[in-house]
């Protein structure tokens, strides 16, 4: 108690002489099982507001983890994360006990402590710039480190937002913020003098000032945060001339990286000085932050018992520390709101990384030293364009690659609606991209020094980013397109049209796809590799430009080479004078998928060998198409083959143009034609000739939300044998085909919907499908599917276009069967969930209408239980109702599982002579499927 009371004096002594700062006063003890901490807290507030508040809000952060549905869960879940939504009660985190008093020693009437915002109703107004003292005492049940990185484990105990504090973004107390787990600062510009009373044999490190061992003090422009851990752990200290800072590390680290990191340290802390003017006397690195803001892409390459390294450890040291100890320098100067205004560090941190790579690793390749990797005397790699892109290239074909895709996101999104992936492509290496372009154009040194001076300015006060951006467009006014460019998706494009001798000139045209004033750069390069750049100003609403410059030999030109801006299109950024592809782009042929090289058109001839069914066995064959990497709008993909089963000639083609619209109710608009050629059956071939046109609705990027929209039509022919011709099958048809599918790959409750319908010159059917999966615990789960299909017309002259009980009647050739007309044997046994979805081998098919129920839950491990329960009724017949049930095994889940029928319509199965016979796997060998369900989560 004689503690205490000596730390509440200190504090008074310090509040008196810190005017309108907050200060904050907490004496915390932690229990010895590591997992409470009872805490008596002083809050002494100012109103920062221009009106008097009847009320302040607190931030009890700690509830998030309290219980399921707060906001952290569900972000935990986008993120293909469950953890915390299966936690046991005493992984939780809580606030068990609270009491709160003002100075009066009043009781205030406390709101629900399992929430995150603690709005106090006060008896008197408390007027502008005046303060009020607030006393805690509460208990907290510290949650699972493993949830976010903070909470307890038992190695260390890390502390952060746990502590009852103000929200200094909500100076008028009246908005709610919960917690993200996204490092955004929400404690800013106050006094901290945090005590611990902790078991015997710890150390704790902090972001604070540690006055004596277990005792920290001093002012942060960020939140506190602690280590509690029965280890020391190192620290650096770094005293050149001008630059004394002491960095202090919240884990391990290896005698190898402290001697690399004595060495880089002070380099790297000069660099940033000189360029924001600004380097703190302490710095604090925490394990979390770490894994956040390390350099992105330098891993060493593991496969199997194979080590290959991009970089070397120097190197990789060197490269992971600028980008961590760059953030956290950015985050102890400067004072945003992360949610609104997350792109100005970001890109600032991005802007310094480019910096630093243009001058110590200017001719680093994205690959490092991979590409030197021999295989048998050999270095595979070389003959990859991606072996020859730069290191500093990788800011722009982030962009680049999901740009691609249509799912970028405006830089100024709110931060909690960003996918993973646009934290790093769009709020990071975009805007670093635009302020790296910017200094380039206005010179490097006056950039600098601007940011300077608004660090400066802005010193211990929340900044306003785009007060810089007013101050950089004021310097440089051709910097003043930026304001815009942050509210917008945008599709900015240069393109060299052409050009033309003209005496001892060349007049070049370069056109442009937006009314913005931005600047372009221009590069000449002559046959021995000299080199000349040209800023070209475009001027608003100047679609087209001409521009005139020596010819000097010039034999290529470029606009902003090696990615320096964020453009949609750089296949139009480069034209040769002299030669055959004069005015033109040069064509490339490669063996293999690559990052695409903008300076040619690229043909990829990837030669195939490929089981497709037992009829036309392995596929041998060539593919012809131009998609790398990356997504293109226009498509094509040509595929001849020899099939090896029937020795015969087959193949695939397909050519198709998709419109992505920046801002539209559409994502995806595409429009194609394809064609195929293989066999059904033992000397039976079929055609199927396709128009189609598909639309993806727009989705946020951090949804899991898919809907679509797709109308097709399709041509089939194939050949019949004998006794099919005598059934009057069909050997032609076409289909017309329209159909709408939502889905919602949410990790706890998936679920999915589609309806179509479908019709030729014989009949009409309309089909619905629903399914709906519930994770009930983890990897355990429980599946229901509900199918209807009914014909409004039937008039076909036999059962081919009828809806399947037990087997799929594959007519449109869709479903990748391997033995698409077996009707005996292991190929028969191939079960696909489609129409009824019965996995008993239960007679027949429908020609009027069936409804069906699916249901497959977990029971141990991996195996399930199945049901299926329907109705159908087939023309002049009477409605029958069929049902069957077994045990399913999911070797591979979703791509390999085994049927095992046991109680059905027909009998108890197993008692059977045939049971071998009945039972039933699924065989999915889509590679695109596999990549899609492992890149959930990022995008």
């Amino acid at each position: 108690m004689k503690k205490f009371s000596i730390g509440l004096f200190l504090i008074w002594g310090v509040v008196q002489v810190s005017a309108q700062k907050d200060s904050i006063y907490i004496h915390a003890k932690l229990s010895q099982d590591r997992k409470t901490l009872e805490i008596n807290q002083d809050i002494v507030y100012h109103n920062h507001s221009d009106k008097a508040l009847n009320s302040i809000k607190l931030l009890n952060w700690i509830a998030a983890y309290n219980k399921r549905g707060t906001s952290l869960v569900y972000r935990k879940l986008e993120d293909r994360n469950n953890s915390l939504h299966f936690a046991k009660q005493e992984q939780l985190g809580k606030v068990l006990e609270l009491n709160i008093k003002t100075k009066e020693n009043q009781p205030v009437v406390l709101p629900n402590t399992s929430e995150e915002n603690l709005f106090l109703n006060l008896n008197e107004a408390l007027p502008t710039g005046k303060s009020i003292k607030f006393q805690l005492q509460y208990k907290l049940q510290l949650p699972d480190k493993k949830f976010t990185g903070y909470g307890t484990s038992e190695q260390d105990i890390a502390l952060k937002y746990f502590f009852i504090v103000p929200d200094h973004f909500d100076p008028e107390n009246i908005s709610g913020r919960d917690y993200h787990d996204i490092e955004e600062s929400v404690n800013f510009n106050t006094y901290w003098s945090v005590d611990f009373d902790t078991p015997t044999n710890s150390f704790i490190q902090s972001n604070l000032e540690q006055i004596q061992p277990n005792s920290f003090k001093g002012y942060l422009d960020s939140d506190p945060e602690f280590i509690i851990s029965k280890n020391n752990f190192p620290t650096i200290k770094v005293n050149t001339d001008d630059i004394k800072t002491e960095i202090k590390f919240g884990y391990n680290i290896s005698k190898q990286d402290i001697q690399n990191l004595e060495f880089y340290l002070p380099l790297q802390l000069r660099f940033i000085k000189d360029k924001i003017g600004f380097v703190p006397e302490q710095l604090f690195i925490s394990e979390k932050f770490r894994a956040k803001e390390d350099f992105f892409g330098n891993n060493d390459i593991k496969f199997w018992k194979f080590r290959f390294k991009l970089f070397s450890d120097a190197e990789n040291t060197d490269l992971d520390y600028f980008g961590i100890i760059s953030k956290k320098i950015l985050d102890e100067s400067i004072i945003t709101d992360k949610q609104e205004n997350h792109w100005f560090k970001n890109g600032l941190k991005s802007y310094l990384e480019i910096q630093y790579l243009k001058k110590f690793y200017g001719d680093a390749k994205l690959l490092g030293n991979l590409p030197e990797t021999s295989l048998l005397g050999i270095k595979p790699l070389k003959l990859f364009h991606a072996s020859r892109v730069k290191l500093l290239d990788r800011y722009g074909l982030a962009y680049q690659y999901i740009m691609s895709q249509n799912l970028d996101q405006k830089i100024d999104e709110p931060f909690s609606v960003l996918s993973n992936f646009n934290d790093m492509a769009i709020s990071s290496f975009e805007t670093g991209s635009l302020f790296s372009y910017s200094a380039d154009k206005m010179g490097e040194e006056k950039f600098n020094n601007l940011l300077k001076n608004y660090i400066a300015e802005n010193t211990d006060k929340q900044a306003y980013p785009e007060d810089f951006l007013d101050q950089l467009a004021k310097e440089e006014p051709s910097t003043s397109y930026l304001k815009g460019f942050l509210k917008q998706k945008n599709r900015v494009n240069f393109k060299l049209k052409n050009f033309r001798v003209n005496n001892d000139l060349l007049d070049i045209k370069i056109s442009k796809n937006t009314d913005e004033a931005i600047p372009v750069k221009l590069e000449t390069q002559t046959r021995s590799g000299d080199r000349t750049s040209y800023w070209i100003e475009t001027k608003e609403n100047e679609k087209l430009k001409t521009v005139s410059l020596p010819s000097q030999d010039i034999y290529k030109i470029t606009l902003n080479n090696d990615y320096i801006f964020p453009e949609a299109n750089y296949r139009d950024n480069f034209l040769y004078t002299k030669g055959l592809f004069s005015n033109a782009k040069k064509i490339k042929f490669k063996l293999i998928k690559d990052i695409p090289n903008p300076e040619f058109n690229e043909i990829y001839l990837n030669p195939r060998i490929r089981f497709t069914n037992t009829y036309d066995k392995f596929l041998i064959g060539v593919n012809f198409k131009n998609q790398s990497l990356f997504d293109q709008k226009f498509l094509y993909s040509l595929t001849p083959s020899f099939s090896t089963g029937t020795g015969k000639m087959t193949g695939s083609g397909s050519v198709s143009y998709s419109f992505l619209p920046a801002e539209s109710v559409i994502q995806r608009l595409t429009f194609g034609v394809s064609g195929s050629y293989f066999h059904y059956d033992y000397d039976l071939a079929y055609q199927k000739n396709s128009l189609y046109s598909n639309i993806n609705f727009r989705k946020n990027p951090r949804s899991t939300v898919s809907r679509g929209l797709g109308i097709s039509y399709t041509y089939f022919e194939r050949d019949l044998n004998a006794k099919m011709i005598a059934n009057r099958d069909y050997d032609k048809y076409n289909l017309w085909t329209v159909g709408y599918g939502y889905t919602d790959n949410q990790m706890i409750h998936e679920k999915s919907f589609s309806l179509s319908t479908q019709g030729m010159e014989d009949y009409n059917k309309i089909t619905a499908e629903g399914f709906y999966r519930w994770e009930f615990a983890p990897r355990q789960k429980l599946s229901l599917r509900l199918f209807a299909g009914y014909f409004v017309r039937n008039e076909t002259r036999n059962n081919t276009f009828n809806y399947g009980i037990s087997r799929v009647s594959d007519y449109s050739f869709s479903y990748n069967l391997l033995g698409q007309s077996a009707s005996s044997g292991i190929l028969s046994q191939q079960f696909i969930l489609a129409d009824g979805g019965f996995k008993s081998f239960i007679p027949g098919t429908v020609n009027q209408w069936i409804t069906s129920f699916n249901v497959d839950s977990s029971v141990w491990k991996i195996f399930h239980v199945y049901a299926d329960a329907g109705v159908y009724k087939n023309k002049n017949n009477p409605t029958q109702f069929i049902w069957d049930s077994g045990l399913k095994v999911r070797l591979i889940p979703d791509f390999l599982e085994i049927y095992l029928p046991v109680q059905s319509s027909l009998g108890f199965e197993p008692g059977f002579k045939d049971y071998g016979k009945r039972i039933r796997y699924t065989l999915v060998l889509n590679l695109s499927t596999i990549i899609n369900a492992a890149r959930r989560g990022w995008y």
